[in-house]
């Protein structure tokens, strides 16, 4: 990474920051917006990616298909089954007046875009609104999801350095050749630590077993989902999956970990919390 791209990696985080950490505690149509911005611009980059294999997403239906998630999951509107019917039905009909490519390629790239974004992105609002908003209970969610927000850029931060340092075991050289088990290591063990660090300072709700489960999650599928996007990446053969956030790349590049991370701490905090 050059001077020039840390120097503006910095900058932005300065601003950016500051910006997400008010957002969550705001949560409400503050944070719904938030996470309906990062789905819908994620789901665009996404977009470009699989149009260098040839597949044309639905892009308009797919911002609906995403915008009916995001809302279902603050406002229970209709199941599941009923909403992949109607999105199968929407995208394979429109197929026939499209013309425009394979609709092998068109109907997949658009469904798994869809639902790894979407049901994804509801898992983050999922997070910020599981406690009820009945007094100081509703900061809860904001301040769980701050510590995953920390959590992610911690374990970022330490896989990178880590691996700079003493990298030399290749993770998956096929899909991130600088990636190494070291800094693998290194950002689990610091995603573990942040999140033991931070119980006493704003997690004092959540027991230890909580703590130590949630930190592994960040730790293990954080690094995963920033993998899963590096390979669609490769595959599409771009380093980035826009220019929009200098320094950065893009929206699906700085929220790649969050998203599969969410689900799962999601699913963790409904059956064992």
């Amino acid at each position: 990474m050059s001077a020039g791209n840390t120097t503006k990696r910095v900058l932005i985080s300065i601003f950016a920051i500051p910006l997400i950490l008010a957002v969550c505690m705001l949560g409400g149509a503050f944070f719904f917006t938030f996470t309906l911005a990062i789905a819908l611009v994620s789901f665009y980059e996404y977009s470009l990616l699989v149009k260098a294999k040839g597949a044309n997403t639905n892009t308009w239906l797919g911002f609906i298909g995403i915008i009916f998630l995001l809302i279902n999951q603050v406002n229970y509107i209709f199941d599941m089954y009923s909403f992949l019917v109607g999105l199968m039905l929407l995208l394979t009909a429109y197929e026939l007046f499209r013309n425009n490519g394979s609709i092998i390629y068109n109907v997949g790239s658009t469904l798994l875009g869809v639902l790894y974004i979407g049901l994804f992105a509801g898992s983050i609002l999922g997070i910020r609104e599981f406690f009820p908003s009945i007094g100081d209970l509703y900061t809860r969610g904001g301040l769980l999801i701050i510590s995953i927000f920390i959590g992610i850029w911690v374990c970022d931060s330490a896989a990178f350095f880590g691996g700079t340092a003493l990298g030399r075991h290749k993770l998956f050289p096929r899909v991130s050749p600088n990636k190494s088990w070291e800094g693998a290591i290194f950002g689990f063990l610091f995603a573990v630590i942040t999140l033991i660090l931070l119980k006493p300072v704003i997690l004092n709700f959540l027991n230890w077993t909580n703590i130590l489960v949630i930190g592994a999650i960040i730790g293990v599928v954080g690094q995963i989902g920033d993998l899963i996007e590096s390979l669609i990446k490769r595959d599409a053969g771009v380093k980035d999956s826009s220019k929009l956030i200098p320094g950065h790349g893009g929206i699906f590049d700085r929220f790649d970990s969050i998203l599969f991370t969410a689900p799962v701490v999601l699913l963790y905090l409904k059956y064992f919390l």
